[in-house]
């Protein structure tokens, strides 16, 4: 979709002079065309209420680039001169230190005569096999450092609703759905129950984060193609779905069916890929309030969005944890129909307001609010 698609919805288009032709007329941007009748303020306001899953209603306002208040960049600045170096050089070595606990589990893995001269994907079939004490050891050491982690980033307390009424009797879900508002998302499950999760498969190559994602049991995502190995994306995560299902000692998927983070307010379509398993499933809703600073990683760039989130001394997450999701026959036979009987029921259950709009939207606004910044 193309900026110049929403002017129609935004805009009254100016008076074309004699020489301007059709096509020129086309082509104008958005934010030219809208600057002639509307204020700023306005502008942001109209893009907001078309995109709002994905507007940021915080001090810091439209991608943390708008006006602040002199106390606020005061209390940024001194954030920067002391909170920042300690969180980060902290957060540094807690991830150094789960990296060499890995790497002792993994070692001793492959010293092994028989799992000596393997390739990338042995090795990754190796570690999703990975039992007794080194699947201990990565599972307790990476749930402490994940939540250290948090500490450190200032979620220093989690309020937690569990509404599961301890189903332990009944068969293991296969996965955990949960809404997708930060990065911080994958911190918080990781502390709490430890699933593998789809990532890029440029992630596997990154230092220290490569071999950790690796223990994890990601599954890797090749961007230029659509499918992993020998399987697509969907069927290798409807495998380990259906696997953490009927065995209990394998990790549970962690899976976001919107695809991409949003405010926090709203819940955006489901993807049906996430069903195709037809296994019960652990719907959880997070939430980040907040008084100065959204948490919520929605319309910024990922290095303005650390920095704001390390500058904030306290940090604030709230859990909600749903019963387990059983899938009727007629769920089973309809992965859509499963999917938005979950989306749902999650959106009833944490007071979410559904939207209709998705990842190009969100692109989209973001073009947008690019383009006007650049030209204040």
């Amino acid at each position: 979709m193309e900026l110049k698609s929403l002017d129609s919805t935004l805009t009254t288009p100016p008076k074309e002079t004699e020489t301007e032709t059709e096509k020129d007329k086309d082509e104008r941007s958005l934010l030219k065309s809208s600057s002639a009748s509307y204020a700023p303020e306005t502008l942001v306001d109209e893009l907001d209420k078309k995109y709002a899953p994905y507007a940021r209603k915080d001090a810091f306002g439209p991608m943390g680039r708008g006006p602040v208040p002199f106390s606020q960049r005061v209390l940024v600045a001194l954030a920067a001169l002391t909170l920042l170096p300690l969180r980060f050089i902290s957060g540094v070595l807690i991830l150094f230190l789960y990296f060499l606990i890995c790497r002792l589990c993994t070692l001793t893995l492959f010293s092994n005569p028989n799992h000596q001269n393997v390739n990338e994907q042995q090795q990754e079939d190796h570690l999703l096999r990975m039992t007794g004490w080194r699947r201990h050891a990565v599972v307790q050491a990476g749930r402490l450092c994940a939540r250290a982690m948090l500490f450190v980033f200032g979620f220093y307390w989690i309020l937690i609703e569990d509404r599961t009424h301890h189903q332990l009797d009944s068969p293991g879900p296969g996965a955990i759905v949960s809404n997708h508002v930060s990065y911080v998302d994958i911190l918080y499950h990781m502390s709490s129950s430890f699933p593998s999760f789809v990532a890029k498969a440029s992630v596997a190559k990154l230092p220290l984060v490569g071999l950790i994602s690796k223990c994890l049991a990601c599954i890797y995502v090749q961007r230029e193609s659509k499918s992993t190995h020998s399987k697509g994306v969907s069927g290798a995560v409807t495998d380990r779905v259906q696997q953490a299902h009927q065995n209990k000692n394998s990790p549970m998927m962690l899976l976001f069916p919107e695809g991409t983070t949003t405010n926090g307010d709203y819940l955006l379509p489901f993807k049906s890929g996430a069903f195709l398993a037809k296994a019960p499933v652990v719907p959880i809703i997070l939430r980040y309030p907040y008084k100065r600073f959204s948490p919520a990683w929605d319309s910024m760039s990922g290095m303005r969005h650390l920095f704001l989130l390390l500058c904030q001394f306290v940090n604030y997450i709230e859990v909600i944890k749903l019963p387990v999701y059983y899938p009727s026959e007629e769920e089973k036979e309809d992965p859509r129909l499963y999917a938005n009987n979950v989306r749902k029921l999650m959106a009833t259950e944490g007071n979410l307001i559904l939207s209709e709009i998705g990842l190009s939207e969100k692109r989209v606004y973001h073009a947008a609010l690019n383009g006007y910044l650049s030209q204040r």
